[in-house]
């Protein structure tokens, strides 16, 4: 590797020298929306990939962000009429694209660096951690703080109804969700460590992202290493792992299922009641299930903390989105809805068959699991997903076409799955064609029933398919 014109443009105090930036791999989700942060900050921004499909193709092009495809013989002399060149994550280290990029003498750096830099540096930065939860409890935050009138910018990792991934926002709060995976391949730290984080919210922390990190140990400390960069942290203090990093020197506020209660739940509406250091309140909002509400009460407490009335945030949180795949309700089929979530981890699996039981008494639900990220495609959950399924009437599993890339782990036995959920007197399937899986919705379905599909991936093709088309 040629390193010499890696830029760790955080560290710098003036970067009103670069006028033109360029993003090698614009169109994934974060390149994607952090050339347009860029391009609304001021800056000349252009970038380049293989594949261009929409939405981010199209939010591109409607930022006026010119795109050139990766393999036009004039790429070079294009990109070196830039100062700096933004590099994809997707860019590996002993790759061809990665020499190139190397041995033109422009300074390069990561995508979360360059938001760091030219977005959030002057910003009051809420930064949304945590295993699970980040995407939902970021956009809780984006929109509490609009209907509180204070225009904040964002970026969220999500796709929501009528609104573009990032904004730069006029306000002094930018909310970003702040994940712990690396940067770049230049930058094996977490993204969350670039972005100049005032508070900091921990919504949960367990072991996953089992192809990058080892431990929960590896991923605690990349937590320490920002903790005295942060003004203050909002943490749920159910997770042990969490409180291992609280210290005596930062700000700390904590809440649980200990001073978070729902009280009621009726007319679509949960009532919930909170303790923190700003006082008990009681709150009623739209949204279902309990970890919906210990995240939403992070956001409430920045809310309180920026000076905000609890009559001001009442009135915020009544009628709040969710993103895309959140417990999205696609459709109904023989009058069975039938739902996607994102869920993919055991916990995410637990929490999201519990929050739908709650939304929907009285009705059976049938689950269909893909475990589709590395961690979850590997053995290290394999007892827990039994577990995570337990309350469910019946379980498809979809099987993990490729093996896990989980550091010294096993591929998952989802053979050793179906036993012991069947054991449990969960009737269960496995299924590894689009059609068997329809065919198995399709025969669930009817009046008393919920279809919960669970995948952060195609699902076989599921969502895009003529079936659903006709939901």
């Amino acid at each position: 590797m040629n390193l010499a014109n890696y830029m760790d443009i955080t560290k710098l105090q003036d970067v009103t020298n670069v006028k033109k930036v360029f993003f090698y791999r614009i169109c994934g989700t974060g390149m994607g929306a952090a050339a347009c942060l860029l391009k609304e900050s001021g800056l000349e921004v252009a970038g380049a990939d293989r594949m261009f499909y929409p939405p981010m193709s199209t939010y591109l092009e409607s930022s006026g962000i010119d795109i050139f495809n990766l393999e036009d013989e004039n790429l070079k002399d294009i990109i070196k009429g830039y100062d700096l060149i933004v590099v994809g994550n997707v860019v590996a280290r002993q790759s061809d694209d990665a020499r190139m990029l190397e041995e033109l003498g422009i300074p390069f750096c990561s995508f979360p660096a360059a938001i760091g830099a030219f977005v959030l540096k002057n910003k009051k930065v809420v930064g949304v951690s945590g295993t699970h939860g980040k995407t939902t409890t970021t956009y809780f935050g984006v929109q509490l703080f609009e209907k509180l009138g204070m225009n904040p910018g964002y970026l969220i990792g999500g796709v929501m109804d009528e609104r573009p991934p990032a904004r730069t926002g006029e306000g002094e709060y930018f909310f970003i969700e702040s994940d712990e995976y690396d940067s770049a391949y230049f930058e094996k730290y977490s993204k969350f460590r670039s972005y100049f984080i005032n508070t900091l919210i921990i919504t949960s922390l367990e072991f996953d992202h089992a192809d990058i990190f080892e431990s929960i140990e590896d991923i605690k400390d990349e937590f320490k290493a920002i903790l005295p960069e942060v003004d203050e942290v909002i943490a749920c203090s159910e997770w042990e792992s969490i409180k291992d990093l609280k210290t005596a020197d930062k700000s700390w506020s904590e809440y649980s299922r200990e001073n978070v209660k729902i009280i009621n739940v009726e007319n679509g509406l949960s009532t919930f009641s909170m303790k923190c250091s700003q006082g008990e309140h009681t709150f009623k909002t739209n949204l279902m299930g309990m970890h919906n509400i210990l995240n939403l009460t992070s956001i409430i407490i920045v809310a309180l903390k920026a000076g905000k009335t609890v009559d001001e945030i009442q009135e915020g949180i009544l009628d709040l989105k969710m993103v895309q795949r959140r417990q999205e309700v696609k459709g109904e089929f023989n009058e069975s809805p039938i739902i996607d979530d994102f869920a993919h981890h055991p916990t995410a699996v637990t929490e999201t068959v519990s929050a739908i039981s709650l939304k929907y008494p009285g009705k059976k639900i049938h689950a269909y699991l893909e475990p589709g990220s590395a961690t979850a495609r590997s053995d290290l959950f394999q007892e827990r997903f039994v577990d995570s399924l337990k309350d469910v009437a019946s379980a498809t599993i979809i099987k993990p076409m490729r093996p896990t890339t989980a550091k010294g782990q096993g591929d998952l036995d989802v053979e050793k799955l179906k036993a012991d959920l069947d054991g449990i007197g969960v009737k269960t399937s496995i299924v590894t064609e689009l059609d068997m899986l329809i065919s198995l919705i399709k025969e669930n379905s009817n009046k008393d029933s919920i279809q919960l599909v669970m995948s952060n991936s195609s699902c076989l093709g599921l969502w895009s398919s003529e079936f659903v088309k006709t939901l």
